[in-house]
């Protein structure tokens, strides 16, 4: 049964302290069915309603039209909190942090195929990745930011894996030994290399020492698309 009086009780608690261990953990809040597992309780509904009071206690803020937008305000009590003080401030603050970069579609991590000539954006629209902006380098412009999801394992010596998300700025240009993603303008096709320009013509360069480079002797015939600025690894097949 839901408490009806005016102060918080057990259940209430081990949710605070859920959402402080989890936060810490993950850098951002559960969802409510993972809150309920953890308190035992089967039904989002009851869960919602501790949230709700929590809330009305102002112990907790979210947005109602945001998934795992809970912000914890201040501790539950002194007595059984007041050590997490600075844990939840800073939990706060990563929470607040995070933002969302558009999934803009696949990138090749192997010999360059074929992909639909849509600028890579082929993804539905609301595809996107969630990230800490604390994550990022300071000097990077979020408006510039997209996401790609690699296929293929060429590029496995540069930690970048079949099936991880990379961090795309937009650029159009690079400096040798950036990691870029490039456009083949006459074939349609798409690749994730290091980038090389030798004299007249430019190198491709896989990290796998089973692969080689690919040339391209006629520059203009390349077109990058943005380069690497970081990498979400994937672990049994969640993104980390």
């Amino acid at each position: 049964m839901a408490r009806k009086s005016g102060g918080p009780g057990e259940r209430h608690r081990k949710i605070m302290r859920f959402l402080t261990d989890f936060q810490t953990e993950n850098g951002y809040s559960p969802s409510i069915r993972e809150i309920g597992e953890n308190i035992d309780v089967s039904s989002t509904s009851l869960v919602d309603y501790y949230l709700k009071q929590l809330e009305d206690w102002t112990y907790i803020e979210r947005d109602s039209h945001v998934s795992r937008s809970i912000r914890i305000l201040k501790p539950l009590s002194e007595g059984v909190m007041g050590k997490m003080k600075g844990a939840v401030r800073d939990v706060a603050a990563a929470v607040n942090d995070i933002f969302t970069i558009p999934l803009a579609g696949r990138i090749v991590a192997s010999a360059p195929i074929p992909v639909p000539a849509s600028d890579l954006s082929y993804f539905d629209p609301e595809s996107t990745v969630e990230i800490a902006r604390s994550m990022l380098p300071i000097k990077e412009n979020i408006e510039e930011l997209f996401a790609l999801e690699v296929d293929g394992d060429s590029m496995i010596d540069a930690m970048i894996s079949d099936g991880d998300i990379v961090i795309m700025k937009r650029a159009q240009q690079a400096n040798n030994g950036e990691m870029v993603a490039v456009w083949l303008d006459d074939s349609d096709e798409t690749t994730l290399k290091y980038f090389y320009k030798e004299n007249k013509r430019v190198r491709l360069q896989p990290a796998n020492p089973m692969m080689g480079p690919i040339y391209i002797d006629n520059p203009e015939r390349l077109r990058i698309m943005g380069k690497v600025v970081m990498v979400i690894r994937q672990v049994d097949s969640a993104v980390m």
